[in-house]
């Protein structure tokens, strides 16, 4: 498909508003799932690790789906999967309201409302990219920070619907709200060229017709000509025989000339369609071996390397405090009464103004942002090892916002990547990055509940999380300080805010 050159405004504008209130309305409640974890440890009397399994698995699916999400939009486009992806975040926000255990919560909020809010992700970052290039940065930065002030708005909304309706009405209403999305998709209209090329032929299609067995084209009047001209020569030369003789070897000269040509051709297609076959499997083998001897190379990277470890350790450490920050909170004996706004709330709006303060300084050029990067998780480690002397609200509302804040760096994460691996690597390395994201996402909440409930406290687990994310960054400092010449020599030399909207497109 033909697509137009995008206005960089226009209805584009349109695509940025919808898709910015698409995240905020996907992305609202799996972010600010820490308020639902509260009233889930009361109504099902699960351990604490076993609960937050249904928040880490909405958290985390799209990150490991990302490659299915990717073929999905790319398949049927933007606007019918965004669509979709509306039921599944409703349907399942409310079929969460009608849970009989926390089994069941695994797979309608976890894997359902998860799945589609990766396939959300994916549609609105693919059609902003199609409209946007000079200003796909900032539309990309636009939308972005739909899911954290989703988190914002959120935590502080379903505290208030549970207080109002319960649990269950609270779940009815946000399934409710996230009905929105289907208007949003709708609006997603794709950016088509109107004078299109006619469709191309399908692979099939595209075969010669040798390599079919099958398809036999229908003889032509001269053939059939030239087979009863045959048969009647035949018939001359027994002419001293009876008629029924004659007639009977009359149909069977004919039959057996019809039959030997036949069977000769379907060899010979048979023959060719299999050394097709053999031909497509050897080239589809190629194409698997050249992307895992391209994945080891990637690997050999002595800087990949630490960056996969630091990115895995991060999510494993630095996720939970979004998830379990309120729980802490009930944990310590902290009067209601005190607090002033949710402390997810806090996380979520600091989350934002990290992510446009740690964009900025990534532009400048001045800036090494590998070394911001790891000044980021070294922070971030620090901010989890004081967690456990935090016994006040105004404490823990302080750390909740320094760790919001260092979250934000997921905005230079994806000019790491390309410092790290160049821009001719960077679809490839950034989606095994994005894989093992994902599986941080997931396994960090239910570590962190299980060191509660072995220890019935979360000093020692915000412990081993604050010592996961200081590894990860000490890791990642060793191996960036003496090979980082090498790595910038390798990578291509293009602007800091092409990197990011490359590396969105092809999320």
């Amino acid at each position: 498909m033909v697509f137009q050159k995008p206005p960089d405004g226009g209805w584009g504008w349109v695509i940025v508003v919808v898709s910015f209130f698409t995240q905020f309305l996907c992305y609202g409640s799996p972010l600010a799932v820490g308020v639902l974890y509260l009233e889930w440890l009361d109504a099902f009397g699960e351990g604490k690790g076993k609960t937050a399994w249904v928040g880490s698995l909405a958290n985390g699916i799209g990150l490991l789906a990302s490659p299915v999400c990717s073929i999905c939009v790319s398949t049927f486009g933007a606007r019918p999967v965004a669509i979709f992806s509306g039921f599944m975040v409703a349907g399942g926000l409310m079929m969460s309201s009608f849970a009989p255990n926390i089994y069941f919560l695994y797979i309608s909020y976890g894997i359902v409302v998860g799945l589609g809010c990766g396939l959300l992700y994916t549609a609105t970052v693919t059609i902003t990219c199609h409209y946007f290039d000079k200003r796909r940065g900032l539309a990309l930065g636009l939308i972005s920070t739909g899911s954290s002030v989703g988190l914002f708005i959120y935590a502080a909304l379903q505290r208030e619907l549970i207080d109002l309706y319960g649990l269950d009405g609270c779940l009815l209403i946000v399934g409710a709200l996230s009905l929105n999305i289907l208007a949003c998709g709708s609006l997603m209209r794709p950016l088509e060229s109107s004078d299109s090329p006619p469709p191309e032929k399908t692979c099939l299609d595209k075969v010669p017709d040798q390599y079919f067995v099958y398809h036999e084209k229908e003889k032509t009047v001269e053939e059939n000509i030239s087979i009863l001209e045959k048969g009647y020569i035949d018939e001359k030369c027994a002419n001293n025989m009876p008629d029924y003789k004659q007639d009977s070897i009359l149909n069977k000269n004919v039959l057996s000339s019809i039959n030997v040509n036949e069977k000769d051709t379907y060899k010979k297609k048979v023959v060719e369609q299999t050394n097709f076959c053999k031909q497509l499997a050897k080239r589809k083998w190629q194409l698997y071996v050249n992307y895992w001897e391209e994945t080891m190379v990637l690997f050999k990277n002595k800087v990949f390397s630490a960056l996969f470890v630091a990115i895995l350790l991060f999510d494993i450490g630095g996720f939970p405090p979004s998830l379990l920050m309120e729980d802490v909170a009930r944990s310590a004996n902290i009067n209601e009464d005190d607090y002033h706004m949710p402390l997810i709330s806090i996380i979520g709006i600091m989350t934002t103004v990290g992510k446009l303060t740690l964009g900025i300084l990534a532009d400048f050029k001045w800036v090494n942002t590998l070394y911001l990067y790891v000044t980021t998780l070294l922070m971030t480690g620090l901010a989890l090892f004081a967690i456990p002397f935090a016994k006040s609200y105004l404490t823990l509302a302080m750390l909740s916002g320094i760790l919001g804040f260092l979250t934000g760096n997921w905005s230079i994460f994806p000019y790491v990547t390309t410092k790290t691996v160049g821009i001719e690597k960077l679809t490839h390395a950034y989606g095994i990055l994005m894989f093992f994201a994902g599986l941080g996402n997931s396994l960090g909440p239910p570590i962190v509940g299980w060191f509660y409930d072995w220890t019935q406290e979360y000093d020692t687990a915000f412990y081993f999380s604050g010592f996961c994310v200081l590894l990860g960054g000490f890791l990642l400092l060793l191996a960036a300080l003496p090979c980082w010449n090498a790595c910038t020599s390798q990578s291509s030399k293009m602007p800091p805010n092409t990197y990011s909207y490359k590396v969105a497109s092809s999320a």
